[in-house]
């Protein structure tokens, strides 16, 4: 049997370590997570304490509990924990130990060799403060690799013969780099890497902490400075909403407990939305983009030359940073790895390669399909009913739940009609129907009431669909079996009739036919043979068109008046039809010869 070497990331957040065994890479439980938090502490009797154990106490003991370490790998100076001083190496070395002890106990055998994992953007002294660390923890380092090539390891843990130049976007939770990789056969090198050591997912916290502590200043009728401990206690908070904020579009911010050095206690009952949380993202977001392209540039590369796009640390999972780097890049990025344990799984796939074996890793199940439902909008340039949002992206872990908001399109509107596709077209009607249900009863009010729509699919198939009314938390749900099993072509035949069935309102051309090429007059769905639809379908194709060129022109009143005659045109089914035409007409004139 070959010696064993054990494979590491040290994070700034959360640590990690991967064995091999039978083959396969595992990334081993502490404490019940396979993520240790990177948090050292001195307990109530003077015992040291690392991981969740630490991090529970720092709120009440920060004075004697250490936290993001990593960016202080390098400096001599050294950091108080309680009583004691010590140099970063040390309380690293703390945390290398933890991860070693749980390695040993797991395989049961001594561990003594090592590979550690480093931010491309460390310097040599930071490099060489991680081998101090592994070597006081009683670990030979075999290698200090970079952390996005771990993570190219990681997701392509089979070795490719060909060329692939793939892009490593690395949020971690206190260092951030983007990172170009060429990968080939044994080759991982980094080509290209730009990045900050001081930009990670605790500055995203940090801008909620400051959102929350401002709204408790603003409430206070004397200002008073809030305690050690509950600012802490507010960090916490802030990264529970982030995390939150990664799959939901709000965050309930609830804390009872905030007291001032005055002595006053405090309560907090905030709602943090996405997008609020998004805008105040939007400098860092700046930045990051701008490391992207810099990273492309020095690799004298184009988007369009990049294979694939990675996504390592766990504040990727944010929305925006995937939906940014799409709309930049091109290219959807792969989420079919757990983002905080990419990293570890390349730190173990090295290590069994300097073992001398073909290891995978263990494979996390993903869901194959997108799913998503249709809603008013503009589908290849026209304004309808059937414009394909996706929820869950295809390549993401199992079980998920995620969730958007959806808004009503017309005054006093009681009822929707809520569907479920499985597919990637923006045409709803192009893709999978798997199900639908009707929500009656919403609250009478102006348009624009907010509907938050959920699914949630586990390791079964089974996909949940829910709708929530935000002001009244009105709420009702679908269940679908089988949710990622294959269709038969007659399931298939009759999901195409179905949602036929369901646009029939809309007069658009029908998806039945296989030749892409045949015209329109062709294909448009006969709904009353009383009437001209191919001239019903012209005109509301034109004053589509013509709404959308002259939106820039129209006041707020009249955006929502032609919004609201569209929508109105569009579930007239070409009966009594001609008074909202003559009013969008109308309205129209007005604008276009202004």
């Amino acid at each position: 049997m070959s010696e064993i070497i054990i494979g590491i990331d040290l994070g700034t957040t959360n640590s990690e370590v991967a064995v091999i065994k039978d083959g396969k890479i595992e990334i081993l439980e502490v404490d019940g997570s396979q993520l240790l938090p990177s948090y050292t502490g001195f307990d109530n009797e003077g015992k040291l304490i690392i991981g969740k154990e630490a991090r529970n106490q720092y709120a009440l003991y920060p004075d004697r509990t250490i936290r993001s370490i990593k960016r202080k790998m390098g400096s001599d100076k050294k950091v108080k924990m309680g009583e004691m001083e010590y140099l970063p190496q040390e309380i690293s070395t703390m945390i290398l130990g933890a991860l070693k002890n749980t390695a040993e106990t797991y395989l049961n055998a001594p561990v003594t060799k090592a590979v550690i994992t480093v931010p491309a953007q460390f310097s040599d002294s930071q490099r060489q403060a991680t081998r101090d660390a592994g070597t006081i923890a009683g670990l030979e380092v075999l290698r200090v690799i970079n952390e996005p090539t771990a993570a190219c390891l990681g997701y392509e843990s089979v070795k490719s013969e060909t060329c692939r130049k793939i892009l490593a976007f690395d949020l971690g939770g206190g260092t951030f780099d983007v990172s170009i990789v060429h990968l080939e056969g044994d080759v991982v090198e980094v080509i290209s890497s730009h990045g900050d050591n001081h930009l990670g997912g605790d500055d995203l916290d940090d801008l909620i902490a400051t959102w929350l502590k401002n709204k408790i200043y603003d409430s206070q009728e004397e200002s008073s400075t809030l305690t050690d401990i509950s600012l802490h206690r507010i960090l916490h908070l802030s990264e529970t909403a982030k995390m939150h904020l990664s799959d939901y579009p709000y965050a309930k911010i609830i804390e009872d407990n905030i007291t001032t050095q005055s002595g006053e206690i405090l309560s907090i009952d905030e709602e943090l939305s996405r997008q609020d949380f998004e805008l105040m993202c939007q400098p860092f977001i700046n930045r990051m983009m701008l490391a992207v392209h810099q990273a492309l540039a020095d690799a004298k590369l184009k988007p369009v030359d990049l294979d694939e796009i990675i996504l390592v640390g766990g504040s990727t999972r944010s929305p925006f940073i995937q939906d940014m780097l799409q709309r930049e890049l091109g290219k959807q990025p792969r989420q079919n790895i757990h983002p905080d344990l990419a990293v570890a799984y390349g730190a173990g796939v090295m290590a069994g390669r300097l073992m001398g074996q073909d290891s995978q890793r263990i494979l996390v199940d993903i869901t194959p399909y997108t799913f998503g439902t249709s809603c008013l909008g503009m589908v290849n340039g026209e304004y309808c009913s059937h414009l394909f949002v996706s929820i869950i992206t295809a390549g993401t872990p199992l079980p998920t739940s995620k969730a958007k908001s959806f808004y009503t399109a017309y005054d006093n509107q009681t009822r929707i009609n809520v569907t479920a596709f499985q597919g990637e077209n923006e045409d709803a009607r192009k893709n999978i129907f798997i199900g639908d249900f009707t929500v009656e009863g919403l609250s009478e009010v102006p348009e624009g009431n907010e509907i938050i729509l959920n699914m949630r699919l586990d390791l079964d198939g089974i996909l949940h669909v829910t709708a929530v009314e935000k002001m009244t938390n009105f709420t009702k749900e679908i269940r679908i079996e089988g949710a990622l099993a294959k269709l038969t072509d007659e399931k298939i035949a009759e999901s195409k009739e179905k949602i036929n069935k369901l646009f029939t309102d809309t007069g658009f051309i029908s998806m039945d036919s296989e030749d892409d090429n045949i015209s329109e007059d062709d294909n448009i769905i006969e709904l009353e043979p009383a009437k001209n639809n191919d001239k019903s379908f012209d005109i509301h194709a034109e004053l589509s068109a013509r709404v959308e060129k002259n939106l820039d022109k129209m006041d707020n009143i009249d955006k929502e008046d032609a919004k609201l005659l569209l929508t109105r045109l569009e579930n007239a089914k070409g009966v009594d039809d001609e008074e909202i035409i003559t009013e969008l007409e109308d309205l129209l004139f007005y604008v276009e010869t202004e």
